[in-house]
């Protein structure tokens, strides 16, 4: 599925690039997203949110 048409940017491409570590800021500077038009800048956003709160939590161990 596109989330941005202007720069034919998909859902897949947005979920890789948080699971590089990017930001929303990042993601636009690295595919575009939201930088013509912008009317998928929200899309965007939840498509980050989501896969966010999908991704599991690192935890780690305290040192004794």
């Amino acid at each position: 599925m596109y989330i941005c048409l202007c720069k034919a940017v998909t859902h897949q491409q947005v979920t890789q690039a948080v699971e590089q570590g990017q930001s929303y800021a990042e993601i636009r500077k690295s595919l575009g997203v939201a930088t013509d038009c912008g009317c998928c800048g929200q899309a965007a956003k939840k498509t980050i949110q989501d896969h966010l709160a999908r991704m599991p939590v690192c935890e780690f161990a305290e040192a004794s």
